[in-house]
């Protein structure tokens, strides 16, 4: 309706205009001497053409902004009406499991990064002495095995064989007669002892103390010793066991078979043994001062790679539970509280930069979109403000059309030449375009075929 409105207004306007030249030109024609049969010829009246539209005022950059996952709100750092820079915190949702991640990740870096590093380092001194030590330990044992026995270990080997040799003779001999005649000495010497002990105990034994008397004690004293007398009485006549007898020959073998092998010399069996634990050893220490193998630096560096990109990623995630502000402005809305559940994808925040502002109108069909283009003159005026009336320029016409109510419309952005205090978002205007000419039309037409022209070559 306002629409109509606006164009009644506008023909009014042509008509009224065209009526008052006429009706100067009319008075001309009968103040003049003419005859009535002279033929007047009257000047067409062209109304001039405009392209009107309906608009709203909007900031020159604006957003709503949401989060790209869900989750409770834990922080809430603006308010509406709050000024904001680019980048600012403007609030986050619950982030443990990325924030546990990040740290898992990071630590995966720290590991594959220092088995990088040690890769790179080479071996350490310590290990290459160690290496060498185990080759000189190998050469060593080779130069034993392969000398002859040296005097002092065949006569010590010797002196065990003569030694087990007797000891075997003696467990053959049975029991010594002097071991047996100071046994039995001394089993006599307990039982005698054991007999005075029981005499004096006697003398005293009706006793009420008799327990905890000198004689008691010194018969118990004395029956101990009698027992240890008798037990190593027998002992003395005791002859070996056959556990003895098989105990002192081994002992005798063990002593034969040291002394056969130090005159005999190694094997060839240990002699080969001691040449593979020198070459052993020599291929180790080479393989230490080698160093990695390029592929293994390069399978190293593969998994630092990977321990970047799965940190990245994890930081990737934990940022997302973040809302920063895009460009700087001010907060114009704000649905959130900290608490509340937050689904991904819903506006949450309005941000806008009301440091200027643009005219915005989607009310052209594609039979006006063609008649205007980038630049051209408009003329704005403001239902709120009537007095107001701001020239601007097209900025930008949006090149896809929508579906609006059966009509095909286009978005088209104005630049007012000037700002007012009192401008508010989403304000109504009406805008007046003035129309591109055909020469116009006809020169951009030929720019734009130029351009393209350049681009094919």
């Amino acid at each position: 309706m306002k629409k109509w409105m606006m164009g009644l207004v506008v023909l009014g306007v042509v008509a009224g205009g065209a009526f008052l030249v006429w009706g100067d030109k009319l008075t001309q024609v009968l103040a003049s001497d003419a005859t009535p049969e002279a033929e007047t010829i009257l000047p067409a009246v062209e109304a001039p053409r405009q392209v009107i539209a309906e608009a709203k005022v909007v900031p020159v950059q604006y957003a709503a902004l949401s989060l790209p996952v869900g989750g409770i709100v834990t922080e809430v750092s603006v308010g509406e009406g709050d000024s904001v820079q680019a980048g600012q915190l403007l609030l986050r949702v619950e982030a443990a499991q990325q924030v546990a991640a990040v740290a898992q990740a990071e630590a995966g870096l720290q590991n594959a990064q220092a088995q990088l590093d040690e890769l790179k380092a080479g071996p350490r001194p310590q290990e290459i002495k160690a290496a060498q030590a185990a080759v000189q330990v190998a050469q060593a044992q080779l130069a034993r095995v392969t000398q002859a026995a040296r005097p002092e270990e065949v006569n010590a080997a010797q002196a065990g064989l003569a030694s087990a040799q007797a000891a075997l003779d003696k467990v053959l001999e049975g029991p010594d007669p002097d071991e047996i005649s100071l046994a039995a000495a001394g089993l006599r010497r307990a039982e005698i002892a054991l007999q005075q002990a029981q005499w004096a105990y006697d003398q005293v034994a009706y006793g009420a103390d008799v327990g905890v008397s000198p004689q008691a004690a010194h018969l118990q004293q004395a029956t101990l010793d009698y027992e240890t007398a008798l037990a190593s009485y027998h002992l003395a006549v005791r002859g070996p066991t056959q556990a003895e007898l098989a105990a002192a020959r081994a002992q005798l073998a063990q002593a034969e078979s040291n002394l056969a092998l130090l005159l005999q010399g190694a094997s060839q069996a240990e002699l080969a043994e001691a040449e593979a634990e020198i070459h052993r050893a020599q291929a180790q220490l080479e393989l230490v001062q080698a160093g990695a193998r390029p592929q293994a630096i390069v399978a190293a560096e593969a998994d630092v790679a990977a321990a970047q990109a799965t940190l990245a990623q994890a930081r990737a995630a934990l940022a997302q539970t973040e809302l920063r502000a895009p460009f700087a402005g001010s907060v114009a809305g704000l649905d959130a509280r900290p608490g509340e559940q937050v689904t991904p994808g819903t506006p949450v925040l309005q941000l806008a930069d009301f440091s200027a502002w643009q005219i915005e109108t989607d009310d052209l069909t594609e039979l006006s979109v063609v008649e205007i283009s980038q630049g051209a003159a408009v003329t704005i005026t403001l239902d709120a403000i009537p007095e107001l009336e701001l020239p601007g320029q097209v900025l930008r016409v949006k090149a896809i059309g929508e579906n609006k109510q059966g009509d095909i419309t286009y978005t088209v952005l104005i630049q007012p030449d000037r700002q007012d205090p009192r401008l508010r978002w989403n304000m109504t205007t009406a805008v007046f375009i003035q129309p591109t000419s055909a020469d116009q039309r006809a020169a951009g037409a030929a720019q734009a075929r130029t351009d393209l022209d350049g681009r094919s070559e």
